[in-house]
């Protein structure tokens, strides 16, 4: 009688083995979702880093780091840890990729003697290029210098090759200026930007809508306008290479979100 006991307990457990092989089964398909959905967001350096991290956590080994973004620990996977992960890899490949154009940038500075009147800086913003409005313009005009228009055009075409917005703004020293053209600073360093940004849509080939301009005026120096060599600074005309972060103040970003959807529809 025991006997028939322990033969009747055997069947049963093994009748409730299928459950073991279940869970496996969801288990393997949950992380197949997984993998795919971060297999078409992250780089394939963090592709490896999470292959890793699966494998050690199937196989039971140890912790996973990777240096360029948060611990995969053994065990866990955090669909907020993945997000995380590709906003990470986003503004990092957004950074390499101004940062490539600022090399560009600087690299046709330094093969045509520029460095003395333009300067190239990465912000928070994104990527400034400063001409000195000596390089650009004559006193008091905003009609630009043959030589520079060509200047211009050269780096207008760098720029092209991202699709970041780009913002011309115009500033002035605090010299005052008053003629039927320009009544004050304001009218005139808007004109500069604008003449700029004409030049850049016309024969850079950048979008239009890509583009903007503005003019500060004398009130945003950037050293004291008290001595002839302190104005020169201060008479300059900016390119703002904008990062996506720096988008929401441009009118227009989800015409262009929209259309970048449209296309990937296609």
């Amino acid at each position: 009688m025991p006997k028939r006991n322990r033969t009747a307990q055997v069947i049963k457990d093994n009748k409730d083995r299928w459950i073991f092989t279940y869970a496996d089964l969801i288990t393997m398909l949950l992380i197949f979702f997984i993998l795919m959905y971060v297999m078409s967001r992250v780089d394939e350096k963090r592709f490896e880093a999470l292959i890793r991290s699966v494998q050690q956590t199937v196989g039971g080994g140890g912790d996973i780091v990777y240096d360029a973004g948060p611990t995969i620990t053994e065990g866990t996977f955090d669909p907020m840890h993945a997000e995380d992960l590709v906003e990470q890899q986003k503004e990092f490949m957004e950074v390499q990729e101004l940062l490539e154009v600022k090399e560009k940038l600087e690299k046709y500075i330094a093969e045509h003697g520029l460095q003395d009147q333009i300067t190239v800086t990465l912000e928070e913003r994104g990527v400034v290029v400063s001409f000195m409005g000596v390089a650009l313009f004559p006193l008091g005009s905003d009609k630009m210098f043959k030589e520079s228009e060509e200047i211009i055009i050269e780096i207008g075409k760098i720029l092209a090759e991202i699709d970041n917005y780009i913002r011309i703004e115009g500033h002035t020293d605090n010299l005052p200026i008053n003629t039927p053209r320009f009544p004050s600073n304001w009218e005139l360093s808007s004109a500069r930007a604008l003449a700029v940004l004409h030049k850049l849509q016309k024969e850079s080939g950048i979008d239009p809508r890509r583009l903007s301009a503005t003019g500060y005026g004398e009130y945003r120096p950037v050293k004291p306008n008290d001595t002839e060599e302190t104005r020169k600074y201060n008479r300059r005309v900016d390119l703002v290479v904008l990062r996506d972060d720096f988008d929401e103040i441009e009118p227009g970003d989800k015409i262009r979100m929209l259309e970048t959807l449209k296309k990937s529809g296609e």
